[in-house]
């Protein structure tokens, strides 16, 4: 809660979480104002509000899954406003969300947490390795570490900003983009120490990440680069590379066996994360 949210819940002894819904309240209505579509009186303008910078003639289809109608509100009114986003439906429940999935094609998913029935990480769960982009929103910075855990494109905490909404957008255009023209299958260039060394995808093992560094280790050998695990997965075709752990991404076919919760490869034991073991046994040739 703001500054004065606090003092009205000290000095006037009001329930706490009225104040906190107020607040939220307050904050949407005045980013509303901000973006021009409201006037002093709360009605609203005529359409005055410039466009969003994020610019392009292919839009990504997208949906909300967000129970609070202002938080709908608002991002209907940001989706509105920019030119790469095209709003196929507001659903209320992931349920819907579902239905919507399987009839129409859709890129980007605004993604409420806490929603009665069925929260918004239950929903993760339920969707596939093909799923669109996903930015989670939500009231609480805790679940930013479930948008990590899941690689989901971003995650936004309530109240939603434009600009913290525009780079959110930006960031799943580029990943969109990535996947329409997607880089050669066959290999790619490195900086080791200054020096272009050229990477052959049917020889690397897996990937490791160190920080603010990667390490690829292939046939001939490790190389370790600037780099960061989102840009290098962008780099290699999903069919044969898949991120089994937030410091792994391996290659399927140089998977020599499994052990408990480990991938062996080149001899080493890889770890898989809990939220990847049904997929990799999915992509995993069992007889």
């Amino acid at each position: 809660m703001c500054e004065s949210c606090n003092l009205l819940q000290k000095f006037y002894n009001i329930d706490r979480s009225l104040v906190s819904h107020l607040c939220a309240v307050g904050s949407v209505l005045t980013n509303l104002r901000n973006y021009g579509k409201l006037n002093d009186e709360g009605k609203t303008r005529p359409e005055q509000i410039k466009k969003g910078k994020i610019t392009n003639s292919i839009k990504m289809n997208c949906i909300i899954v967000d129970d609070d109608e202002l938080t709908t509100l608002l991002l209907q009114t940001l989706i509105s406003d920019t030119d790469s986003l095209h709003l196929v439906k507001s659903c209320n429940n992931p349920l819907e969300a579902s239905e919507v999935l399987l009839r129409e094609k859709i890129d980007l998913i605004f993604l409420d947490v806490m929603m009665p029935g069925m929260t918004g990480i239950e929903f993760l769960n339920t969707l596939g390795e093909n799923r669109p982009e996903i930015i989670l929103i939500s009231n609480s910075k805790e679940f930013a570490a479930d948008a990590f855990e899941f690689e989901l494109c971003d995650f936004i905490e309530k109240p939603i900003t434009h600009s913290r909404f525009l780079k959110a957008v930006s960031k799943a255009k580029k990943i969109c983009d990535t996947k329409l023209n997607p880089p050669s299958n066959e290999s790619f260039f490195v900086n080791v120490n200054s020096v272009l060394k050229k990477i052959d995808l049917k020889e690397i093992f897996f990937i490791q990440a160190l920080e603010d560094f990667i390490s690829i280790y292939t046939v001939t050998g490790r190389h370790t680069v600037r780099s960061t695990m989102k840009d290098i997965l962008n780099k290699l075709p999903k069919n044969d590379f898949m991120r089994v752990h937030n410091s792994y991404i391996i290659r399927l076919d140089k998977i020599s066996g499994v052990e408990d919760n480990c991938l062996i490869l080149n001899q080493q034991a890889i770890p898989i994360s809990r939220s990847k073991q049904k997929d990799i046994m999915k992509r995993i040739r069992l007889l």
